[in-house]
């Protein structure tokens, strides 16, 4: 059995192949360092993929994920390159709290016999395999199964539509769902689940009118909690997209509609993951329409609206106000949506050199 063994790689992103490699390295070693190296001329942060990885092997407690950044040139031929390489892996080590001593090196390059022995540890070749990053980068979508569930969820393009009530967000986001279904068949759509609670919760008042139903911070936090778990679920099994009819994020705007002066600001739940743009349905020519469950008016609608529009600005979060018909709305949503898809499937060019195409922390 291996004391401590080292798997190094750029994980530019984390894949199925790197997770099966790391699993059957695993089972060799009492311990093993799984080292993320990233270069700033990539774009997947270092911390994503971290986490990532920490996750996707968060039942192996042998398996420890550590990173760090290098941005020394790539050539294998020259030993400063080298010896610069390796002392920025000695350092993640440290820095995790990792064995310095290696006892072993799992690489799938031709470069794993030089690069043990600057650890002075046996070379453990990795069977490679067609499941690659390159590939990935080069083309997302078409290889978004070749991602781990943890890595969808991160990657995933997240698209919520927000607005005050009978403004049409549950249209909007169908209506988009299955736009991008007709590209993606898995693309998932979260639904509200704050109208099914609501529903609930008046199905435990009989005789009580919706407007009189009380309501409580205990309330909003469960719905939130929902919420986000549903969203998570939907993220980490769909398609590079996502579309969700609200967030838990809203879920702090309808807390201030519902409990007024007693609304928290503080709602730890609305530090929501990153969202690629919240899409902002107007109140403005849209009829209200009562299904029975509603209880606004007009003039609450347009408060509502600026209060999603200022909290919105506040937290930093991009967002598109959605105005005119239907179709103009959905034409709307989906140039935005499309310009992110492309911007989310660009990766930076990774760091090459002399007689290499892969950098020497692969």
């Amino acid at each position: 059995m291996i004391r401590h063994g080292l798997f190094i790689g750029k994980f530019y992103p984390p894949h199925i192949g790197h997770h099966s490699a790391i699993r059957a390295a695993a089972a060799q070693c009492d311990r093993l360092t799984v080292l993320a190296m990233a270069a700033a001329v990539e774009t997947v942060p270092l911390a994503d993929r971290m986490a990532w990885l920490t996750a996707e092997h968060r039942h192996e407690p042998n398996v420890l994920v550590a990173g760090i950044h290098c941005d020394a040139p790539v050539d294998i031929t020259e030993r400063t390159v080298w010896a610069a390489q390796v002392a920025a892996m000695r350092a993640g080590l440290r820095a995790a709290g990792a064995p310095t001593e290696v006892d072993a090196v799992f690489c799938g390059d031709d470069y794993g016999p030089a690069l043990a022995q600057w650890f002075g540890a046996a070379n453990v070749p990795i069977v490679r395999t067609d499941v690659n990053a390159t590939s990935i980068r080069h083309d997302l979508a078409g290889h978004w199964d070749w991602l781990a569930p943890h890595t969808r969820a991160g990657m995933t393009t997240r698209v919520v539509i927000v607005g005050a009530e009978s403004t049409g967000t549950t249209t909007i986001s169908t209506r988009l769902a299955q736009h991008y279904r007709r590209i993606w068949p898995t693309t998932r759509w979260v639904s509200e689940y704050g109208r099914e609670y609501t529903a609930e919760k008046w199905r435990r008042h009989p005789g009580v009118p919706i407007t009189e139903i009380p309501w409580s911070t205990d309330d909003f936090d469960h719905v939130a909690a929902e919420q986000s778990r549903r969203e998570e679920a939907a993220a980490a099994s769909g398609s590079p997209v996502l579309i969700c009819d609200t967030d838990a994020f809203a879920t702090g705007i309808w807390e201030r509609r519902y409990l007024g002066e007693q609304a928290r600001t503080d709602q730890h739940w609305t530090d929501v993951a990153p969202r690629g743009v919240y899409l902002l349905t107007d109140h403005v020519d849209v009829p209200w329409q009562d299904d029975g469950m509603r209880e606004g008016e007009l003039a609450v609608r347009a408060a509502m609206t600026n209060w999603f529009a200022d909290a919105l600005t506040a937290a930093g979060h991009s967002w598109v106000l959605l105005t005119g018909t239907v179709e103009q709305r959905i034409s709307l949503a989906t140039r935005t949506i499309d310009q992110l898809l492309t911007l989310r499937s660009t990766f930076g060019q990774p760091l090459s050199g002399p007689g290499f195409g892969r950098t020497p922390c692969r």
